[in-house]
């Protein structure tokens, strides 16, 4: 029988990327969206069909990870075999502005995911997309074995849903993992995070429609790669005979002072004449160093990186560049009607 999974999160950047991997290995995709007044379904809409058409293998459903009900009803509706919760408040500076807000998306949602799953009885391994931001102030390289420490609001709040994951595996013995996930980017990150925010500004600086790049700790060190080989690494988690955490990383540490060098200069620009310093953006606890460890996943996922920072900038680089020049934005508004798509959903 085809395999259904449910990916919460699958508008946001490694949602989109699963998706496809999903539907390219035959899988029946589900996903699970926050309701809002304007679509935001940009990084999917070339995977979404009408609900309607024969061999249709996508479908998306309103939920949200601070409501149970919901939960339950599309758990209940799908029964997936395989859950990915991506979802979350993922920007580690907003936490700090939004902890409420943030703890009830990362943690007690995750334990909703969690219960809503066990009270149905559902026979599904779950995967909990954790973060290298869990180690926080721990010098690298940072292992499965390492302390966590947390420095953010974001981090304490994923500390809980690490924790809760392995609760939950170890009292219910639910198949539930961890993929804790270093850094990893694309064309597809989100406009505020640095690596974007960094190759955008160079295509707009290129282009003539921007001058200066507004940064704060350039001397913060990440491990990054490249999200679609992440995808693969999660997915790998979940197709073992028993459920473990798995550090995801590239295992090499770049500034961002070296990313910066890296895509200007890749558009043949010198960063130093278009950076400058504001310390709004200075996190109140920074993180100087995050580098992974990953021998575990490559021992026994058989999973490793191959694409790493410089290479990344590059593709984000391009990527940018051609958005620019295409389309003048990231990603086009189209009108997907709410039948698309969506069993439970109706027209406004």
């Amino acid at each position: 029988m085809m395999k259904k999974a449910l990916i919460t999160g699958i508008t946001g950047q490694d949602g989109s990327y699963l998706a496809e991997l999903l539907l390219g290995k035959g899988y029946e995709v589900h996903g699970l969206r926050r309701r809002a007044s304007s679509f935001n379904t940009g990084r999917i809409d070339h995977l979404l069909v009408d609900r309607h058409t024969p061999g249709s293998r996508i479908f998306l459903h309103y939920g949200d990870l601070s409501d149970s009900a919901s939960l339950q009803r599309v758990l209940a509706t799908v029964r997936p075999d395989e859950v990915y919760n991506l979802a979350a408040q993922s920007h580690v500076a907003v936490s700090f502005e939004e902890p409420e807000y943030t703890a009830q998306a990362d943690a007690v949602g995750t334990l909703r995911l969690l219960e809503a799953i066990r009270l149905l009885g559902l026979d599904t391994h779950f995967y909990q997309a954790s973060t290298s931001e869990l180690f926080g102030s721990t010098p690298p390289p940072q292992s499965e074995l390492s302390t966590f420490h947390p420095r953010s609001p974001y981090a304490a709040a994923k500390a809980y849903a690490y924790w809760i994951t392995k609760n939950y595996r170890e009292a219910y013995g639910m198949f539930a993992a961890n993929g804790i996930l270093f850094n990893h980017e694309s064309p597809r990150r989100g406009e505020s995070f640095v690596s974007r925010k960094i190759t955008r500004a160079v295509a707009r600086i290129k282009a003539g429609q921007q001058d200066a790049l507004w940064m704060g700790n350039i001397n913060a060190i990440r491990d990054w790669g490249y999200a679609p080989e992440y995808v693969e690494g999660m997915w790998r988690i979940l197709q073992q005979d028993q459920p473990d955490d798995f550090v995801l990383c590239t295992g090499i540490g770049s500034t961002v002072k070296d990313f910066l060098t890296y895509s200007f200069g890749y558009a043949g620009l010198d960063w130093n004449k278009h950076v400058q310093t504001d310390p709004a953006y200075f996190r109140p606890t920074e993180v100087d160093a995050l580098v992974g460890d990953g021998s575990k996943a490559d021992t026994v996922l058989g999973w490793h990186a191959t694409i790493g920072s410089e290479r990344l900038a590059q593709i984000m680089v391009d990527a940018d560049i051609a958005m620019l020049e295409t389309e003048g934005r990231p990603f086009v508004d189209e009108v997907v009607l709410d039948g698309w798509a969506s069993p439970e959903a109706t027209r406004g």
